[in-house]
């Protein structure tokens, strides 16, 4: 399996992080870009560069190099995912504006049919927000919202973020144990 893997500018980069790792672990080959905005919040978010991010991926490339193979539809893939996922990098996908390698990577994989997954971490969403996500959601694109569920009993932060990242490698068809999954009705009666 191939996976392009995009880090953007919103908070949440730990997100990206532990997908990286946990791509590794699997070795699944990864193809990483980070914005700038995204380096700035890893700065800030984790106090480290991208170096952290960019040691754990199979390959990586800057965000303007658009001669990059991901820019091209015959550079096959199995998807894409972007985590954490900005408005800005939202409304340039949505709206077919491809000035950077991720948007023209996302771009890439919707027009190809692979799967992209979006891993929005904004809050509150404004009609624009949402008008972008629905019309990406309109064209076949996961959208994931980095929102946790609490029903696997959670004690830490890592708990948190792997159920997010859970999901996405459940939307891959990934098999993981990073969260314990809802349990059987019967199993619950059986308490």
């Amino acid at each position: 399996m191939k996976l392009v893997v995009g880090v953007t500018g919103a908070s949440g980069v730990v997100y990206g992080l532990t997908l990286l790792k946990t791509l590794r672990v699997m070795r699944i080959e990864s193809h990483l870009i980070v914005s700038k905005s995204a380096e700035l919040v890893i700065n800030e978010e984790m106090n480290a560069g991208s170096g952290a991010f960019k040691e754990l991926a199979t390959r990586w490339y800057d965000e303007t190099d658009l001669a990059a193979p991901l820019s091209s539809g015959s550079y096959r893939t199995d998807g894409m995912v972007i985590a954490p996922c900005s408005m800005k990098t939202v409304a340039g996908i949505a709206n077919g504006y491809s000035d950077n390698l991720i948007l023209r990577a996302a771009d890439v994989t919707i027009k190809q049919g692979r799967k992209l997954i979006l891993v929005p971490r904004e809050s509150p969403l404004s009609r624009i927000h949402l008008r972008n996500l629905s019309t990406l959601a309109g064209d076949g694109v996961i959208i994931l919202p980095a929102s946790p569920g609490f029903y696997h009993h959670p004690k830490t932060i890592d708990d948190l973020v792997g159920f997010v990242v859970g999901k996405i490698l459940d939307l891959l068809n990934i098999d993981h144990k990073l969260y314990v999954r809802w349990k059987d009705l019967s199993e619950i009666e059986n308490r």
